[in-house]
């Protein structure tokens, strides 16, 4: 099963079928005289959980980075990654992709020296720069929302930079060395709107401090061929045996340092030989825990779908959550958006409510036709801009005779005559008089994803849940 950060909430079930597929919940030997009454176990799982998102977001940052020029989604450190296009029916890099923004990504390094970070006049269209620590907070999102779509210039800076920031440059304090930039720009996906686009991102520039007021040209990457280039991330950092795991942690954790609020949990993970700044000694662990530990650690997170304490909402069939991109203290909800959903928004800047089955509980299937209705009045509240998502079971997109994998208002779809909007979910068409609101879908099963960029906090919003998602009907 591939998921991306983009399929963030796929439903409580779809998520609990991933855990219970992925080690059936670990239970395949004799674990009790290893687990019971056993503090360092609990301590070495808690650890376990704390440092997913960092052991995730290097292996994340090897494989994109791991190239020596910009190919696609991936390019050397350092270097502005531009995408160019929207994916069609045939894409299969990436599950869920969207149909609503154009990447420029870039990976950075601040722990040696701070990074300068140039964007240009965007004249007005949305766009949010979200800046990713190594734990995968986000630690500031210039953009519409923010700081508005003026020219900008921001430096972004390491743990203990205290150095003298440069006359017109905005400072971005990373707590981390590692820096994961994410840039999104709205774009319609007609060729004139790709071309204006293009034009936008080709004046970002990215370069270290020390070429500020000289021509820099990015070096090229130097290519790893033992890093594994085909294996999906997460099951990567799956597969990693205790001890390997925690060495990682740990050595990362020498130029990615946790918050000051990890402290007490810090203080529990001594015990089994886990300091912030210090190699780790796998002496001590207990050899048993090796492929046990990881697989039953990797449960507790994926179970949090299930028992979440709010942390994941249910609406109308529809799943999604508001507590995203700043985490605190709350590991296991860190870790599983890693797990699940790398890179999420804070919900200020978006929420992804995700829907598998309708409002009987039934998967969604081709064989059927479906409304979604949104009364008069009654839109997706946002400041951004809204879409609706097709999906096939796997998360991709369909191929359909209108190539056309969303709905929004930008599609120009019809409303009723009382205002209100209807979307027709279906194989077949509606109709010519109702195609303008029609959503293909494929014959089988398939999944929706509604996508709310910068959402509306005035009452209703989705963030407090004074906006309730209207249910999916399945039509007669």
């Amino acid at each position: 099963m591939r998921l991306s950060r983009r399929n963030l909430l796929l439903g409580g079930s779809a998520a609990l079928a991933a855990a219970r597929t992925t080690s059936a919940l670990a239970f395949d030997g004799p674990i009790r005289d290893i687990v019971e009454d056993s503090d360092a176990f609990r301590a070495a799982s808690a650890a376990y959980v704390f440092g997913y998102p960092l052991v995730t977001m290097e292996l994340t940052r090897r494989v994109i980075t791991n190239s020596a020029t910009v190919e696609g989604t991936r390019g050397p450190m350092g270097t502005l990654i531009k995408l160019r296009s929207y994916p069609d029916a045939s894409f299969r890099d990436v599950t869920a992709p969207n149909a609503d923004t154009l990447y420029t990504t870039a990976f950075l390094d601040v722990g040696d020296e701070p990074w300068v970070v140039s964007i240009p006049d965007m004249k007005g269209r949305y766009f949010l720069l979200p800046f990713l620590s190594g734990w995968t907070d986000v630690f500031q999102v210039p953009g519409s929302r923010t700081t508005g779509t003026g020219a900008q210039t921001f430096l972004v800076t390491g743990p203990g930079w205290s150095g003298t920031v440069p006359d017109g440059m905005t400072q971005l304090k990373s707590p981390t060395s590692m820096v994961w930039m994410l840039g999104r720009i709205y774009c319609t996906g007609t060729p004139e709107d790709y071309a204006e686009v293009h034009a936008l991102q080709d004046q970002f520039k990215l370069y270290p401090l020390s070429a500020e007021g000289k021509d820099y040209m990015p070096p090229p990457g130097k290519v790893d061929p033992s890093i594994d280039m085909k294996t999906p991330v997460r099951d990567q950092v799956n597969a990693l045996g205790t001890a390997e795991y925690f060495s990682l942690l740990a050595e990362l954790m020498k130029r990615n340092p946790p918050a000051a609020a990890d402290a007490p949990a810090l203080e529990t993970f001594k015990e089994i030989g886990l300091v912030p700044g210090q190699a780790y000694d796998a002496k001590a662990l207990d050899k048993r825990w090796d492929k046990r530990l990881p697989s039953l650690s990797f449960d507790r997170i994926m179970l949090h779908f299930e028992d979440s304490h709010g942390d994941i909402q249910n609406v109308n069939g529809w799943g999604y959550t508001t507590k995203a991109g700043l985490y605190g203290t709350n590991y296991l909800q860190r870790a599983l958006v890693t797990a699940i959903g790398l890179g999420a928004n804070r919900p200020q800047d978006a929420v992804y409510p995700t829907s598998l089955k309708d409002d009987h509980h039934r998967h969604y299937d081709g064989a059927s036709q479906y409304v979604l209705r949104f009364p008069a009045g009654q839109l997706p509240p946002v400041k951004g801009f809204w879409s609706l998502t097709m999906y096939d079971e796997a998360m991709f997109f369909i191929a359909n005779p209108l190539n056309r994998y969303s709905m929004s208002v930008r599609t120009n779809p019809v409303y009723e005559a009382d205002g209100s909007l209807v979307i027709y979910i279906q194989n077949e068409s509606p109709g010519s008089a109702k195609e303008a609101n029609w959503l293909p879908a494929p014959k089988g099963r398939f999944n929706l994803m509604l996508r709310l960029y910068w959402p509306d906090e005035n009452n209703p919003s989705i963030i407090d849940g004074s906006w309730v998602i209207p249910a999916v009907t399945k039509a007669g």
